[in-house]
């Protein structure tokens, strides 16, 4: 049987992130679980990579460390949450993902015990079989602690799932990210700026091609592709080297 291209693409992603990337059903079904500081991380850091596994048919949650709260000029930090909560869940709608809030404040976030704890009993009611995080290496303190809490929780689950780190902003946030793996998002691209594109507070559209729009183009011309985002593996899981 011909495959088309996105099956093809599938078929890649198979290889790099160990889990059926063709359309899938019942116990062939992963779930995956992406972990950001604010709503519009994982969108813009993954964008693609979450239309393609939603279109394949895994459960895909997106987490969300804070509600965005300091992310509006002007706005107090409840008015922001409000309207950056409802940004996140109209992304999530486009991408066919779930949305998830941590409860955290945007910059003032924080690493404690109680942090740690919640983090990790998210992970270990939803067991996710892929985690996607900051790159640990951000500007953004709100990335670094969401990369922390998600790597720490991680590093305590019994069956952990095949970690992967995922940049935004490149040059002015996520620093010293060297790639490991690409994917070619090309043929989800519209469906992922439309997700970005929901968080109209942060003007977004109006960024996005000298911002994330070039990141997707360099990363394409990496990895071999007319766009894609890139990523870093972890290599250990918990059966050892892959």
């Amino acid at each position: 049987m011909d495959m088309n291209r996105r099956d093809i693409i599938k078929q890649g992603l198979l290889a790099t992130f160990g889990i059926p990337l063709a359309h899938t059903q019942g116990d062939d079904t992963r779930k995956i679980v992406v972990t950001g500081g604010h709503p519009d991380d994982p969108e813009t850091g993954c964008g693609g990579l979450i239309a393609l596994l939603a279109e394949a048919g895994h459960e895909v949650a997106l987490v969300y460390l804070t509600r965005g709260e300091a992310g509006i000029p002007g706005t107090s930090h409840p008015e922001a949450a409000r309207i950056r909560t409802e940004e996140a869940n109209k992304a999530c709608d486009i991408l066919k993902c779930s949305a998830h809030f941590l409860g955290q404040i945007d910059g003032n976030t924080y690493c404690n015990q109680e942090a740690y704890n919640t983090m990790f009993e998210f992970l270990e009611q939803e067991k996710p079989d892929l985690l996607l995080t900051h790159w640990p290496i951000d500007t953004h303190r709100d990335h670094r602690i969401c990369s922390q809490l998600s790597y720490d929780a991680w590093l305590r689950l019994e069956n952990r799932p095949s970690l992967f780190y995922y940049e935004v902003l490149t040059g002015d946030q996520t620093q010293n990210f060297a790639p490991t793996d690409y994917v070619d998002i090309s043929s989800v691209l519209n469906i992922k700026h439309d997700a970005c594109f929901a968080h109209e507070s942060q003007k977004i559209r109006e960024y996005y091609p000298n911002d994330h729009g070039r990141m997707e183009v360099f990363r394409g011309k990496e990895g071999g592709y007319e766009f894609a985002e890139a990523y870093v593996r972890h290599w250990r899981n918990a059966e050892g080297f892959w």
